[in-house]
C-alpha cells in the first residue's frame, strides 16, 4: 500500500458552510478570507474531489489521507461556530472517494472528546492538531482528553502548522509558510519532548514539513541543554515541500524509519527525494503503514508520476 498521509481538500459542504459565514474565515464564492490575511482567490479545481482522486492515482497512491486546514483558524473558533464548520468538513470528509481517507479535527475552546470518539469510529485515522495548540504545557494539558483518548484507542496524532497570525506589513505572499508554519512546527517538536511523552508515554505522532527541521539542531541541543537527542519510536515526521536534501540531513540525524510521504497537495506537488528505491518504499509505504497501524503492506515501492526532488 502506498500512502500520502497530508492532503488538503475541503468537500463540498464545508465550502458551503463557509460560504454561508458572515465574517472569517469565510469564502466569497472561491475568494477565501482570513482575520489579518489579505483576501486570497482559491482555484476550485484544488478541492474537486474527482480530479484530486485522478490524481492520487496518477501519483501511485492507495490510500491519500486528507485533513482540515488548520491556519483557518476553525478549531479556535467559539464552540457553536466550530461545531457547525466541523461536522460540515467531517460529513464531506466521509463522502469522499477512493483512495481518500481523513484526520478528524476538534474544536480548541471547547474540548470534547466525545466527538472525536464519533469520528474515530466513523473511519477517521486518527486526529490532526494545530502546532499552536501544542506548543506548552498549559496546552498538553487542555487537550490531554483527547491525547488520553487516541493513546488508549490506538489512534495517532498529526500536528500541523495552524494559524499564522497577522501578516506583517510588507511581508510577501510566501511569509507564513516560510516562516510562521516553520517556527511553529520547531517549536512544537520540542514541546512534545518537553511536556507530550512524558504526559502521553504511547502516543503516535507525526509532525507536518520535517517538524520545522528541528531535529537538525541536535547538536546545538547538546550542547546548550546538556542531553543528546534520543530516537523516540513513536514519533515520525512527514517531508511535505522538502527536497533530498533536506530529507537526507534528517535521515542522518533520526534515520530513515522516522520519515512518512506526505505532499501538502494542493499546496505543495509531491516530492520523490533521490534516495534510492528501498528509501522510497520506507517514505511511502512501511513507515506510514506502521504509523497509522494498519495491516497491508505492497510487494514494493511504487514511484509516483511526478517526480521531484
Amino acid at each position: 500500500m502506498t500512502v500520502d498521509i497530508h492532503q488538503h481538500l475541503w468537500p463540498a459542504p464545508l465550502v458551503e458552510t463557509l460560504r454561508r459565514r458572515a465574517g472569517p474565515p469565510r469564502l466569497r464564492d472561491w475568494t477565501l478570507e482570513l482575520t489579518g490575511q489579505p483576501p486570497e482567490p482559491i482555484d476550485p479545481r484544488r478541492h474537486d474531489p474527482s480530479l484530486r482522486a485522478a490524481e492520487a492515482r496518477a501519483d501511485g497512491l492507495e490510500l491519500a489521507l486528507v485533513s482540515l486546514s488548520s491556519p483557518l483558524g476553525i478549531e479556535y473558533l467559539p464552540a457553536a461556530e466550530a461545531a457547525e464548520l466541523l461536522d460540515a468538513y467531517h460529513e464531506g470528509l466521509h463522502e469522499l472517494p477512493a483512495p481518500f481517507r481523513g484526520w478528524a479535527a476538534a474544536c480548541l475552546t471547547t474540548v470534547n472528546p466525545s466527538a472525536l470518539e464519533r469520528e474515530l469510529e466513523r473511519d477517521c485515522v486518527g486526529l490532526q492538531l494545530p502546532a499552536t495548540a501544542l506548543l506548552d504545557e498549559r496546552g498538553y494539558a487542555h487537550v490531554g482528553s483527547l491525547l488520553d483518548l487516541l493513546q488508549d484507542s490506538g489512534r495517532p496524532l498529526f500536528i500541523h502548522p495552524g494559524p499564522a497570525g497577522a501578516r506583517q506589513p510588507g511581508a510577501p505572499n510566501w511569509w507564513p509558510a516560510i516562516v510562521a508554519y516553520v517556527q511553529q512546527m520547531h517549536a512544537a517538536w520540542f514541546a512534545f519532548r518537553v511536556h507530550g511523552r512524558p504526559r502521553h508515554p504511547r502516543l503516535r505522532v507525526c509532525f507536518a514539513l520535517l517538524a520545522g527541521l528541528a531535529p537538525l539542531h541536535g547538536e546545538r541541543f547538546a550542547a546548550r541543554a546538556g542531553e543528546r537527542s534520543v530516537i523516540d519510536e513513536g514519533v515520525f515526521l512527514e517531508i511535505s515541500s522538502y527536497g533530498t536534501r533536506a530529507i537526507d540531513a534528517t535521515v542522518r540525524v533520526l534515520g530513515i524509519d522516522r520519515l512518512i510521504n506526505g505532499s501538502d497537495r494542493p499546496y505543495s506537488e509531491p516530492v520523490v527525494p533521490d534516495l534510492g528505491a528501498a528509501a522510497l518504499f520506507a517514505l511511502r509505504s512501511s513507515n506510514p503503514i506502521r504509523f497509522l497501524d494498519l495491516k497491508e503492506v505492497s510487494d514494493g515501492p511504487a514511484v509516483p508520476s511526478c517526480v521531484q526532488s
